[in-house]
């Protein structure tokens, strides 16, 4: 990637030169330079992160009934998650018996 020494913005690649997609300031391509910059070669994929399960580690439950087809359980796992920008809650919800997710906000 390079970025315009005039305005900051992202500039692209034409021909021999980067071009500045915001205010069009040209500078030569460094052939050097490029060689330099990361690449995928070398890199390992480690898979897809992890992401936390907000009612992993729960104890509390209470009397919900579970939305899965299959199943016939009244009570659940829950969290209660501050809802970003807003100012009410979303409780996050996991059966106790088959492990359904579901949230209700």
């Amino acid at each position: 990637m390079q970025f315009c020494d005039e305005c900051g913005s992202l500039m692209h690649t034409d021909g021999d030169a980067w071009v500045c997609r915001s205010c069009e300031y040209e500078a030569p391509r460094d052939s050097q330079a490029e060689a330099a910059m990361a690449t995928q070669e070398g890199q390992q994929d480690d898979g897809a992160p992890a992401v936390a399960d907000a009612t992993q580690g729960s104890t509390e439950t209470m009397q919900e009934p579970c939305p899965a087809d299959d199943c016939d359980s009244d009570r659940a796992y829950y969290e209660m998650m501050p809802k970003p920008g807003g100012s009410y809650e979303v409780r996050l919800f996991t059966c106790v018996e088959c492990g359904h997710k579901w949230r209700d906000s």
